[in-house]
Order: C-alpha cells, then structure tokens, then sequence
C-alpha cells in the first residue's frame, strides 16, 4: 500500500502513523511493557506517571501513539502528542511524564531501543560531531510520507516471527538511513572513541593505519587521540590487533585461505597473522574447525 500526500501535512502524517501500528500493540487497557521483537516493545499506562532522573542505558526510537508524553531536561520541557516520533539519548538525566488520553483511556507508545547500529553503518565521526547542551537538545523528528511507511515496515517487520534476524536488521537500516542527516537522530549515532577507531580500521582492515592517520579521520590530533583512549583504559595498538584479527576470522569464515584472510586482515606476514590469531583463538587459521 502506497501513501500519497505532501509532506507537510503533519496531522495526517501522524494519524496514518498511530493507525498503521496499533494492530501490533498490546490490547487495550492492559498497562505495562509487551515485548513484540528484538528490542521492540509497547508501553502503556493507565495512569499519569512521573518517570524521575531516568538514564536510559541506549538511545531509542519511540512512536507517541494515544495519551501524551513530556520529556523534561531541568527546566526546559518537551512535549510529544500522537504520531510524534522521537528519539532519547543514552546516559542523559529526563524526567518523563506519561499522561493519558483521558480517564477512561490509556497512555501507549511504541519504542525500538538501539544498543548498537547494524553491521556497515558508521557512527558519527570527526566533523559530523557537534555539540549539543541540554537547553538546546531536540527530541521530536520531522514527519515525511518516506520516513512513515518506513517505520511501518520496520515495525511490522521487527515484530513479525516469520522473518529472520538478518531481514529485521535490513529493516532498522532502512529506518536508520532516513534518520541520520537530522539533528534529533543524532543520539543513535553516537558512539565512544574506542568504537569510532574499531570503526575506522574494521571498514577498512587491510589499510596501512597508524594514530596519525586515524586520528585524521576523527579530527583529532595523534597525541590527543593516544592520551584519550589511555583514560578509557585503551590504547590504538591493541583495537588495531583486535578489528584485524576479526577481520581475517570473517574472512576464513568465508571460506578464504590462511594467506588471503592474512592480507584481508592487513598483514603482510602469515606467519605473524597466524600466530596473532592462536593467541586469540586458541587454534591456528590453517587448523580452525
């Protein structure tokens, strides 16, 4: 089923929105929280509640589908009405308040957390970084026809147990893609130094990567990018030695030669690789099972 009409048509955007995922909410008038696929789940409340000091432990994608939300950061308030779609950071401190749509009615949302993002989608790096304060976080997503008959087909999808892990993450990717280029997405596309670096060097593990050069890529300088992991307990070596030998694992996986998945994995020795490897695996390329 195809949707046509102008993208600025807001109060129909949401209303095909709430109408196209209400069959796969819980049924009406049962509170609490229904899982409904990998990290998919409904909320509902019967009654007004006031969420304090909440840190979520990742950032998620919700859908205000009856009832309203407020989203509080200190003093500055946000508020979500039906068909709103929106997305909360990790580790931030929010008051939320859950009302709902009437005393006989209930609060419903639908939420899809993002502990990490799909195989192949890069994280926000160097200068895509900008920083944000409180007062000035936005939380609310721009509504077009694209992005609502995406969500849909995530959603239905997410849900569904006739389809298969790998066709669900297919799907979070298509929702992913639309969400990056905006302001309020950029929660999900964060991610701690260590993982930007395991990024770099795992898109393209064969490189001939050095801090320099990573720290480049981040906008970094090299010392600032050494002393950084150190407080984070890392150091470049030691995620290069890891998102290499991951890679040469893929690549025997696939059927590759200790000498290809050798130089898929940047090393110019296959002894020295299979040796790293031992070390790491507990069995030599040549003698995986």
């Amino acid at each position: 089923m195809n949707i046509h009409y102008k993208s600025s048509d807001d109060d129909h955007l949401r209303s095909v929105l709430v109408e196209r995922l209400r069959p796969i909410m819980a049924p009406d008038g049962t509170a609490g929280r229904y899982a409904h696929g990998h990290q998919l789940f409904s909320y509902c409340s019967l009654d007004r509640e006031r969420l304090k000091a909440i840190e979520l432990p990742c950032p998620l994608i919700g859908i205000m589908l009856r009832g309203r939300k407020e989203v509080w950061l200190g003093d500055t308030p946000h508020f979500f009405q039906p068909g709103t779609v929106f997305v909360l950071p990790a580790h931030v401190p929010m008051d939320i308040v859950n009302i709902p749509a009437g005393p006989t009615s209930s609060y419903e949302s639908l939420l899809l957390e993002v502990p990490a993002l799909p195989a192949g989608m890069a994280p926000l790096m160097g200068g895509e970084k900008t920083s944000t304060g409180d007062g000035h976080r936005q939380f609310r997503i721009p509504l077009d026809s694209d992005l609502v008959q995406t969500l849909v087909h995530a959603a239905t999808g997410i849900a569904s147990e006739a389809l298969g892990d790998a066709v669900k993450a297919v799907r979070l990717t298509e929702v992913l893609t639309l969400l990056r280029p905006l302001a309020a997405a950029r929660p999900l596309f964060e991610a701690s130094l260590p993982d930007e670096v395991a990024w770099l060097i795992g898109s393209a593990p064969s490189e001939d990567w050095t801090v320099r050069r990573a720290a480049d890529r981040l906008g970094l300088g090299a010392s600032t990018l050494r002393r950084r992991l150190a407080i984070m307990g890392m150091s470049f070596r030691h995620i290069l030695r890891i998102e290499r030998l991951r890679a040469g694992q893929a690549a025997l996986a696939a059927g590759a030669s200790s000498l290809a998945a050798a130089e898929a994995a940047g090393y110019a020795s296959r002894s020295h690789f299979a040796r790293r490897y031992k070390e790491s695996f507990g069995q030599s390329p040549s003698g995986r099972s």
